[in-house]
């Protein structure tokens, strides 16, 4: 079995470059609020994720990240603003929507008496794969997370990381062209997010799937990825960290996230109150 922290090379599609179509981007939400009874959880709302990008949803517990990830994908119904995937409306168009993304939610949704093989091929039922096809596909991608030998384990004998593992495995099944995460690194030690964080990575790089990862880890916001600042429910900031440094006149994302959310304390978001 491959050690935590390495990460299999991720070959490109053949023949197929998603950022090559200069298309609607892989996510556009304009103008999202949503409350909770008299709490209002988001407010105007608006952010882009680019094809191929890699884009960081930076916030801390109660931010909205959570809710905003239940918008997306249909698990809440949005009354005021727009949810747009590949242009397609997520509300009114909402099978062509959701096939175009995967998803990794912050509680786990894996069946831990069922073998990992068992987990992934329910998933490719859910999506119409055939058997010949699904079978390929779940070989590819736990050959690629170095989880192979382990097809025919009981989900509840794997570790932490490992089940994080076949999450991303099973959201990339059906091969989409748009990858949500809410906080995947949460309960990891060091190498298994490490693992996720590269692997993710570099499915933007090799095949150009847009990503949206949240978290409440500044570190986690790295290289060139796109950042959104989301904090009580608004966005305060979006663009590439020297924009946002510029922005702020600050001089690491640290003091520039502190700035942009008012000082506030420092913590750590394990997930948003519904």
């Amino acid at each position: 079995m491959a050690p935590e922290s390495a990460v299999a090379a991720v070959p490109p599609e053949a023949g197929f470059d998603r950022r090559a179509d200069h298309g609607p981007p892989a996510l556009l939400v304009r103008g999202l609020s949503h409350a909770f009874g008299a709490r209002q959880v988001l407010r105007d709302v608006s952010l882009t994720v680019g094809r191929g990008d890699f884009t960081v949803l930076l916030g801390l517990n109660g931010a909205g990240k959570t809710t905003l990830f239940a918008l997306i994908t249909r698990l809440y119904h949005s009354r005021a603003g727009k949810i747009e995937v590949f242009g397609a409306n997520i509300q009114s168009a909402p099978e062509a929507a959701l096939k175009r993304m995967g998803v990794v939610f912050q509680q786990s949704t894996l069946d831990l008496d069922l073998t990992v093989e068992q987990n992934l091929f329910y998933h490719a039922a859910l999506h119409g794969m055939r058997r010949g096809a699904a079978r390929q596909r779940i070989g590819e991608e736990l050959a690629r997370i170095g989880l192979i030998e382990r097809r025919r384990d009981r989900v509840r004998l794997l570790s932490g990381g490992q089940r994080r593992r076949v999450e991303l495995a099973r959201a990339l099944l059906h091969d989409p062209s748009l990858l949500l995460l809410d906080e995947p690194t949460v309960g990891l030690d060091m190498a298994s997010r490490q693992f996720l964080l590269d692997h993710v990575r570099q499915l933007c790089r090799a095949r150009g799937i847009g990503v949206l990862w949240a978290t409440h880890l500044i570190d986690e916001a790295v290289g060139d990825a796109r950042i959104i600042v989301l904090h009580q429910g608004e966005k305060r900031a979006e663009g590439p960290l020297d924009e946002i440094l510029a922005m702020t006149g600050m001089r690491d994302l640290k003091a520039a996230f502190d700035l942009l959310i008012g000082g506030a304390p420092k913590g750590a978001a394990e997930g948003d109150a519904p």
